[in-house]
This record gives structure tokens, sequence and C-alpha cells, in this order.
């Protein structure tokens, strides 16, 4: 009886870790499986919260300053009226570099952190379980700083035109949470500020440069 009993103990034991070992391999193939799925999620919900509150900041500058294409640079024209040259105005580039660096840090830093729910199915495959199952929280936060440059551009558009284009690239780090994981992510937007068109060549841009980087502000 007694080696019976044993027998039956040891047997138990062996079902016991069997099925520990089975669910600890399922845990981690799900885990594995799922992973990829829970940072496409996270990276989408940090970009679209960071290009809102960015958009918004942005939309809010230019209106309210009423910015055009001469406060960023000046084109210069020979005897013949034809473009030779852009001169770039250094203190508007610089300014609107720093105005933005800041009021953007602002406005994430206290736009405190935002959440979505996120069915559990969605982070599957399974086109069948998308949308279904039981939600998890996505928490996103800004990291750090974010940074503004501005960049000048050249583009063809139509016969014997140019486009001269300036933008605004801004750069957002955002930290993306799940109750499984936490992933950093970096987003970059760019902004148009203002543009015109040239008639005739390319004409030479002043030796400033506007992609200069601004320090964040702390």
């Amino acid at each position: 009886m007694r080696r019976f009993r044993k027998k039956h103990k040891n047997k138990r034991l062996l079902l016991a870790v069997i099925l520990l070992t089975t669910i600890i391999f399922s845990v981690f193939r799900t885990e594995r499986a799922i992973r990829p799925y829970a940072q496409l999620q996270a990276e989408h919900f940090a970009e679209k919260t960071a290009n809102e509150i960015i958009e918004k900041t942005v939309s809010s500058y230019l209106e309210k300053n009423k910015y055009t294409y001469n406060d960023f640079s000046v084109v210069l024209y020979d005897a013949q009226q034809k473009a030779n040259s852009i001169e770039i105005i250094p203190y508007t580039i610089n300014k609107v570099q720093s105005d933005l660096t800041l009021l953007i840090n602002n406005e994430l830093e206290h736009s405190g952190k935002r959440y979505a729910d996120i069915p559990l199915g969605t982070l599957t495959d399974s086109f069948l379980l998308t949308g279904k199952g039981p939600k998890i929280r996505i928490k996103v936060a800004p990291i750090g700083f974010a940074s503004v440059e501005l960049k000048s551009t050249f583009d063809a558009s139509g016969i014997n035109q140019t486009v001269h284009r300036v933008s605004a690239l801004i750069s957002a780090k955002m930290s993306s949470s799940s109750p499984l994981y936490t992933f950093d992510v970096v987003s970059r937007f760019e902004f148009i500020l203002a543009e015109n068109v040239i008639v005739g060549s390319v004409p030479d841009i002043s030796a400033y440069s506007m992609q200069k980087k601004m320090p964040a502000s702390s």
C-alpha cells in the first residue's frame, strides 16, 4: 500500500511538472507571437498622440504669427529680372525654431499620460479575432524633449519653374507601454511653413544653414 501511494504521488508530481512546463512553453510562445502586434499598436498610438499634440501646436503658432515666405527668405534678381540667389533671414529661422521647440515641449509635458484600450484579439495575427476578447490598456507618455529644425528644399514645378519650400522637421520621443511591454517610439513630422514659386533656373541659396538645430529647452 505504501509503495502504491508513493508511486501514485510520483505520478501526480510528474503530471504537475509536465503541466507546468506545458503552460510555461505556451505562455512563451504566445508572448513571442503577440509582441510584434503589441509593438505595432503601441507605436501607432504613440505616433497618433504625438501628431495630434504637435499639429495643434504648430497650427496655432502659425495662425497667430501669420508668417509668409518673405519672413524666411528674400529672392534677389539680376538686371534681367531673373532670380539669381536667395538669402535666408537668420532671425526668423532662429526665432521659429526656438518658439516651436519651447511650445511643443510645453504641450507634450502638460499633455500627461494618454490611454487606449485594445482588444486582446487585435494583438494576434488572426483576422477572425481582430477586435475581440478582453481589452488591455496601452499608455503613452512623452520622454525627454522634442527637437525642431527648419529646412529649405527646391522642387521642380512645371516648365522652368521651381518651388522653394521652408519646412519644420519635428522629432518627438514617446514611451508607450502595456501590461506586458514597454516601447520607446521616436515620431517624426514635417510641416510646411512657407513656399514660393520661382520662375527660371534654381538660384543659389545663401551660406546660412537652415538646418541648424536648436537645442531643446529644459
